[in-house]
């Protein structure tokens, strides 16, 4: 169960972490500190205030259940894909084309990883 356990978290950080960079190497120079990447800005606030009481609880019990369809992952991407689509929607006009492609190209890149094993470190 530590196996999968770690397999779940370390797809979900690689979903997040591609959305996130997606999202940010579309983020405009002249942005201000508010929208910089690295920040919650582009988090709709509802889903903000949802996200840091689930935080404060500590991981959350689907991590430990087994998922041999992996659906918590896939619903995990989703959610990933979804952020960085509102990143982009926030970007200049001139990126925003580019930006969604990008992070519909990671969605589909991390999706497809899903039933292959993960790499060992």
């Amino acid at each position: 169960m530590a196996t999968f356990t770690r397999i779940v978290r370390g797809a979900c950080a690689c979903a997040l972490a591609g959305a996130a960079f997606a999202a940010s190497a579309h983020v405009s120079a002249q942005t201000t500190a508010t929208t910089q990447a690295g920040t919650d800005a582009t988090v709709n606030p509802i889903v903000g205030r949802q996200q840091a009481q689930e935080i404060a609880q500590g991981d959350p019990p689907r991590w430990y259940r087994d998922d041999p369809q992996q659906q918590t992952l896939r619903k995990e991407l989703g959610a990933a894909l979804q952020e960085a689509q509102n990143a982009c929607r926030k970007a200049p006009t001139a990126e925003r084309k580019s930006c969604m492609e990008q992070a519909r190209a990671t969605w589909q890149r991390e999706t497809a990883q899903l039933g292959k094993p993960m790499p060992r470190h």
